[in-house]
């Protein structure tokens, strides 16, 4: 379908110079013959629907994400219908990687901190949608903006230069984009179990080698723990504190971070084979030294654990850095005479551990493991020798699987890329899809609830909408 698209057959100059060409029959026209911003207070609560623009999609917000906001917070927000199309206009300075764009499939309320545009009779929304979203997609709202944090208003669309194809032809390109994004969201979907599966396998063979060792035939002795079953009969078993010197954790308070200085490492920074130390937070060599007194400095052969809000992830020093952690990491340090560095990692990230370490904090309000739980932690491990062989069997076998893990979101990024060339090509008139035949619709996806990232809020997406909250109230 999409290989046989071809271009319009008569083109012309726009005069934009980002756009280039377009079809000689689209009608050009300013931004305010397109779109009506439009903004209806909710005086009086007449709505309780809160809806909120994740990663592109409008979507309606759970009580329990509310963050603590009162009714009467909701007085200054605004009223969104279907067919609306929200823009989450502030911070263009510093967030270059958010979408931007959704459009309103749900009745409610949504933060008055967002732009709201209706669509005049000229397009149709889902159209007029597409098009605001090839924009987001193309980076041009970078361009415009004012103020210190780089914010939109409707004046930077009033007189924005537009293209708009007859309305028929928009019906066109609206079925045409939805039915691809519903074969792209099928195909990532596929893709992203496939990734769910290999690390599946590779926790398997984590847990095997790291609970049962790699001898077959080697007698087993019951451990009395439900979480392991059986372990081999040589094998020690103890509590986390007594075969290491120190357990504890880093810094209990977050000094001043600035552009430059010294590492400062949080949870967000342990990645799968080591530290993210180019994209962390920095902090002054003064406080670098305060914090190295109080023991917060990890030194080679030490074991970082992440212990708060993000459990379970561990990596191992390999080189004297001077750098410091903050609390939500443990700190550990192995007593090397009785288990290896990199063999505690193994067993740390295990799904065995991981089950024990949230069976300590259940029922618990925050996802937070104390510095005395991880040292009740029940380890299971062989003589040093099996150790290092376990070792270098799990480096080996997690490889070859971390290699397909990688070529495969590799690939789910290349067809993001692709959604994104082909949303863009096909609503500035660079390929016509007006006679594409179509597939009948077999999904219940439609525009706008395909695959854009992950579904869920991140952090930085929540802290985005609780400061824009907190504008729309002022």
């Amino acid at each position: 379908m999409i290989h046989d698209l071809k271009p319009y057959p008569a083109m012309k100059d726009s005069d934009v110079p980002w756009l280039g060409n377009v079809p000689e029959h689209w009608s050009k026209c300013p931004g305010f013959a397109a779109f009506r911003e439009k903004q209806v207070k909710n005086t009086g609560m007449r709505e309780k629907t809160v809806l909120s623009l994740s990663y592109g999609r409008i979507v309606v917000k759970p009580p329990e994400k509310l963050h603590g906001l009162v009714p009467e917070s909701f007085e200054t927000y605004q009223i969104v219908e279907p067919g609306d199309i929200i823009i989450r206009s502030t911070d263009l300075q510093n967030d270059w990687n958010s979408l931007r764009v959704g459009l309103v499939r749900d009745r409610g309320i949504i933060t008055s901190a967002y732009l709201c545009f209706k669509t005049t009779d000229m397009l149709i929304p889902e159209y007029g949608y597409l098009l605001l979203h090839a924009l987001d997609l193309m980076k041009i709202f970078y361009g415009l903006g004012s103020g210190l944090r780089q914010n939109l208003s409707f004046l930077d669309f009033k007189r924005m230069v537009i293209f708009v194809p007859p309305v028929s032809e928009q019906s066109a390109i609206v079925r045409f984009l939805d039915a691809q994004d519903r074969r792209i969201s099928r195909l990532i979907r596929d893709k992203r179990r496939l990734v769910e599966l290999l690390n599946e396998k590779k926790q398997v063979i984590i847990n095997h080698a790291v609970t049962k060792g790699l001898d077959p035939d080697v007698p087993m002795k019951d451990s009395r723990v439900k979480l392991m079953g059986e372990v081999p009969d040589h094998w020690g078993f103890t509590d986390l504190k007594r075969i290491c010197l120190k357990v504890t954790d880093g810094s209990h308070f977050s000094p001043p971070t600035q552009d430059t200085g010294l590492p400062y490492i949080t949870v967000k920074d342990v990645k799968e084979r080591g530290i993210d130390f180019e994209n962390c937070k920095r902090i002054s060599e003064e406080e670098y030294l305060k914090l190295k007194k109080n023991g917060c400095q990890p030194r080679s052969g030490d074991v970082l654990l992440t212990k708060d809000g993000t459990i379970g992830k561990a990596v191992v020093i390999n080189e004297d850095k001077n750098f410091v952690i903050l609390s939500s990491l443990g700190l550990i340090t192995p007593n090397q005479s009785k288990i290896i560095s990199e063999y505690l990692r193994y067993y740390l990230i295990s799904g065995i551990n991981v089950d024990q370490m949230f069976s300590f904090i259940q029922g618990s309000a925050l996802t937070r493991l104390t510095i005395t739980l991880i040292n009740q932690l029940l380890i299971v491990y062989p003589p040093i020798p099996e150790q290092h062989t376990i070792v270098s069997f799990l480096d080996h076998e997690t490889a070859k699987l971390d290699a397909l893990i990688a070529i495969t979101r590799r690939e789910i990024d290349l067809v993001r890329e692709f959604r994104t060339r082909l949303i863009s090509d096909v609503v500035t008139g660079k390929l016509d899809v007006r006679g594409v035949e179509l597939p009948a619709i077999d999904e219940v996806e439609t525009l706008g609830e395909i695959d854009t990232g992950e579904y869920i809020e991140t952090e930085a997406e929540e802290l985005i909408e609780s400061e824009e909250v907190a504008d729309a109230d002022e």
